[in-house]
């Protein structure tokens, strides 16, 4: 509940994907329309370059493997989007295809993966893939050609098979990958990636410019504003999940989001130590949270990063 000073600058990441011994380029996720759009820098490399794919190609199958483990996909589910995304395209975001196919994975707008502005999100169109495969009874237990076709669908199903071991190369190269996500950043066309997020969001969005109070649970608590937790807690009081009162409480309710893992619309950022957590904000995309930040400040949005901060991680709060 306690002060956070105000004093902000943009927040710029400059990434380089490290292949092996050499800097291969800038690592950069397409920015579609998507719930949010995911930058990485893949780390964990065997030393050995992936030989026939690039910066772009990379970077691709680096936010792959983001998307996969932010759904809590084990890693064979990565192989195997790695695995279909080289047999369709390469692992470059084609604007075209076969047909309406188009994307990382040739999905099709007419066969119900989304819209074309939604598939040429690589965020989006690995979301769909790993929704379509964690969704096949017992795909773990597939080969790998094999789930990628039962999801797939491909007039020509024996092509799998032969980019398996290239796959799991890169999956071995990037899965280190640290990686940052962003939502649309403000209050206008909010995106969030389930309804509670996006119910808190709208919620919270609604207060600002209401006074800090310190205390304050908003004019629904008897206040004319709000102070930091008092905020985040009646934004998810309004999305049906329940918070501890405090920001130290809510640090410690979690579940806590892991260190370099992408930060999702929703999510709550914490400052200070663990031992005395004495800020709060929600997370809206593209490095910006909404706030109560101190007396004299109203409920706004701030850069959820500064230099010199006491940064102490993020929490997702789920019903």
């Amino acid at each position: 509940m306690a002060k956070l000073a105000v004093a902000g600058v943009a927040f710029f990441v400059v990434l380089l994907l490290l292949i092996g011994g050499g800097a291969i380029a800038v690592v950069q996720a397409v920015v579609g329309s998507s719930v949010q759009s995911t930058s990485c820098v893949p780390g964990g490399a065997t030393g050995t370059p992936v030989a026939g794919y690039g910066a772009g190609e990379m970077g691709h199958a680096a936010t792959i493997v983001a998307v996969g483990k932010q759904m809590n996909v084990p890693e064979k589910g990565w192989v195997i989007a790695i695995t279909t995304a080289i047999t369709e395209s390469r692992l470059r975001n084609l604007s075209y295809g076969d047909r309406d196919s188009i994307g990382l994975f040739q999905q099709r707008p007419s066969q119900g993966w989304g819209s074309v502005a939604q598939i040429v999100n690589p965020n989006y169109s690995s979301e769909q893939f790993y929704r379509h495969l964690t969704a096949l009874p017992n795909w773990q237990t597939m080969p790998v050609a094999e789930a990628a076709q039962t999801v797939q669908r491909s007039g020509f199903p024996d092509r799998y098979a032969q980019f398996e071991p290239a796959a799991r190369q890169i999956v071995a190269a990037v899965h280190g990958a640290t990686c940052t996500s962003s939502g649309t950043g403000g209050c206008n066309a909010i995106q969030a990636p389930t309804p509670a997020a996006k119910a808190a969001i709208t919620y919270a969005c609604r207060q600002r410019g209401l006074p800090y109070v310190w205390g304050g649970n908003g004019p629904d608590g008897g206040h004319d504003g709000f102070d930091c937790s008092g905020l985040t807690k009646a934004a998810y009081d309004s999305a049906g999940v329940l918070l501890p009162r405090t920001a130290h409480t809510q640090f410690h309710a979690g579940p806590r989001v892991p260190d370099g893992q992408p930060l999702l619309p929703g999510d709550l950022v914490f400052y200070g130590a663990p031992a005395r957590i004495h800020h709060v904000g929600l997370y809206i995309g593209n490095g910006k949270m909404i706030n109560a930040p101190t007396f004299g400040q109203p409920v706004q949005i701030d850069d959820h990063r500064r230099p010199g901060d006491d940064y102490a991680g993020a929490t997702r709060p789920t019903g």
